[in-house]
């Protein structure tokens, strides 16, 4: 197993472990041989896949792969609001946490299936960032969002009152109006092109520091959580470490059924795949019995007790069998420009980290490099998911999951039909509020193993964007070493000396706030800055090396217009009205209704060329 090198950003929210060329997967039922479209022109093995991007499994694959894959998402889904739920005032209200874990599965299913539907159309789920998670509790720890002090011990707060309603209210209302204003940003840069600008000054030495500051931050919120109770915590990251890494190569037999062979065992890799879910299970089951057994302190002040499972159970049977979040719950959004500054940081971080989501699953689906319109109406349609996510009210935004993407590369199969089961099951998870308390009973020493593992993960998956540059060059060095020390010591300083800070003018002292207390815009920003300002070769840098890690050859046009262009004919044969061929989102058309790519399939080589060369509108560049 080795990391997931062919990404651009390598998945900053979920790091996964993509498998080599010989990885073990899922026995799979044989299909036909595949069409005179499967297979070719890709350049990345799509013949090993047992289906590819534009294939239909049958239904009962599509199930059980659908909620594999939504299990691979579930840790990085649950930790967001465990992580907001302090920020919001919320620690001691396990109802509400259960709630907004239910709402951010909802609204994740719904972000799927537009961006498999109409966004950039491959086998990708949609879900929570980390990038949106450092600048919002930036925001919440200005002073006038601090948490009352009564809200921190549970013998004062009574979940149901009207006040401690308010009080979370409130806060949940400024962190949703951030993020569907910034999510505005994301939208135009999508469906404008922008995108491809933006790269043009973006490399691995801005890179690196924004996703690695992303998690250095949040040490002491995992460590006050695993702190609860060592031991337990220090057993939730045996049993993960013990999957990922040492049984990862350990198949376990399962009874499966194929048309020939009937009913037989197939072996299956599920440490490979569920290392996680695995290690809270064993860990949660561990701490019930000891629960029971009352080798656990009864005591609420004795250390160690929040390691009983039955301090946080009560939830499961407070909690509604059937609940449907919807925009607006929990009242109309406010609007700060504070917030919106420090969410459009991690607005651009996702952007840039979802773009390497996108050829990584490509490549893995079977699938050709995609086109540059299907990655602007990729990046659109997650600025649209950001928007809903805003409006529902979770509390964070979407991005593209790379865990996800690595599980295609253990299953091999990389249909997008799978995805949108997946999907489906969120919806129902998210509906189903039982799932979310659930989820919310987890033993707090459990939640803290498990961050200590994921931050760790995501601060080395930014460091590995380093292997594209020349690490040997004193530049590289002190670019990086320096971006990523004063993004950890200026978010330090501001949070101590904020009346060092003041204006006079609240709002300005409020961005002023935000912006430097969220260490991945200090430290992406001036990595951004030195590596664009002190003289480097594009080598040196690394930006040539990155560039080439996603060339890719596609020369086969029909299955690009098939994997990539918008579904039900919308541009292609309805509504294919001229002025389509001017928007970015779209696929490229030649006057006459002809697409590029159709001419060239078609042999019609020099007619492509000679009508490029009349229309300089439609040059080399957006060609497919």
């Amino acid at each position: 197993m080795t990391p997931s090198s062919d990404k651009e950003l390598n998945g900053l929210d979920n790091p996964s472990f993509l498998g080599e060329e010989e990885s073990h997967y899922c026995s799979l039922p044989d299909r036909t041989a595949p069409g005179p479209e499967e297979g070719r022109g890709t350049g990345h093995g799509s013949s090993k896949l047992a289906y590819t991007v534009t294939d239909m499994p049958p239904l009962y694959l599509c199930i059980f792969l659908g909620i594999q894959h939504f299990l691979t998402a579930m840790g990085g889904l649950v930790a967001i609001p465990l992580i907001l739920s302090k920020e919001l005032c919320l620690q001691h209200d396990l109802l509400t946490q259960s709630h907004l874990i239910s709402t951010i599965f909802f609204v994740s299913g719904i972000c799927t299936l537009l961006q498999v539907l109409f966004g950039v159309r491959l086998p990708i789920i949609q879900g929570g960032t980390f990038a949106f998670l450092t600048p919002t509790l930036a925001m919440l720890s200005l002073p006038k969002w601090k948490c009352p002090a009564w809200t921190q011990n549970a013998t004062l707060v009574n979940a149901s009152s009207p006040e401690f309603i308010e009080v979370w209210q409130t806060r949940m209302r400024e962190v949703q109006g951030a993020i569907m204003v910034a999510s505005c940003f994301q939208i135009l840069v999508g469906f404008s092109g922008l995108i491809g600008f933006l790269m043009r000054f973006i490399g691995p030495l801005t890179i690196a520091p924004t996703i690695s500051l992303v998690a250095l931050p949040l040490f002491d919120s995992a460590g006050d959580d695993a702190g609860q109770h060592w031991g337990i915590a220090f057993m939730t990251i045996s049993f993960i470490v013990l999957f990922s890494q040492y049984l990862k190569d350990v198949p376990v037999p399962l009874p499966s059924y194929q048309r020939g062979k009937k009913c037989h065992f197939s072996p299956v890799y599920l440490f490979q795949i569920f290392p996680v879910l695995l290690g809270l299970s064993l860990s949660w089951l561990l701490c019930y019995v000891l629960t029971v057994t009352d080798v656990l302190p009864t005591d609420p002040t004795t250390y160690g007790h929040l390691a009983r499972t039955d301090t946080r159970g009560d939830v499961l049977s407070q909690a509604p069998w059937f609940r449907l979040p919807y925009p607006g719950q929990w009242g109309v959004p406010t609007v700060s420009l504070a917030g919106i500054f420090g969410i459009l940081a991690g607005v651009i971080s996702s952007m840039l980290e979802s773009v390497g989501d996108y050829y990584a699953c490509a490549r893995l689906s079977g699938a050709p490099p995609p086109p540059k319109h299907a990655i602007n109406r990729g990046i659109g349609v997650e600025g649209i998911g950001c928007l809903l996510a805003g409006a529902w009210g979770t509390g964070n935004g979407t991005t593209s999951y790379s865990e996800n993407v690595g599980a295609l590369g253990i299953t091999k199969v990389g249909s997008r039909m799978v995805i949108v089961a997946g999907a489906c099951a969120m919806l129902l998870s998210g509906i189903f509020g039982k799932v979310g308390a659930m989820l919310a009973s987890i033993p707090t020493p459990v939640i803290g193993g498990m961050f200590l593992v994921m931050f760790g993960v995501i601060t080395a998956v930014g460091i590995s964007n380093l292997q594209y540059t020349d690490m040997n060059s004193s530049r590289n060095i002190f670019i990086f070493g320096f971006s990523v020390f004063v993004g950890l010591a200026v978010p330090n300083w501001a949070s101590k000396n904020s009346t060092l800070l003041e204006t006079g003018i609240i709002q300005l002292d409020q961005v002023i706030q935000v912006l430097l207390t969220t260490g991945m815009f200090v430290g992406g920003l001036l990595g951004f800055i030195l590596d664009n300002t002190i003289p480097g070769t594009q080598e040196e840098r690394g930006l040539l090396a990155w560039k080439n890690s996603h060339k890719g050859e596609a020369d086969n046009f029909q299955l690009i217009s098939k994997v990539y262009d918008l579904p039900f004919g919308i541009g292609t044969k309805h509504s294919a009205v001229s002025w389509f061929r001017y928007l970015p989102a779209c696929p490229k058309r030649l006057p006459g209704g002809k697409r590029m790519d159709e001419l060239k399939a078609a042999g019609e080589e020099s007619s492509v060329k000679a009508s490029s060369e009349r229309h300089s509108e439609i040059g080399a560049d957006t060609r497919i």
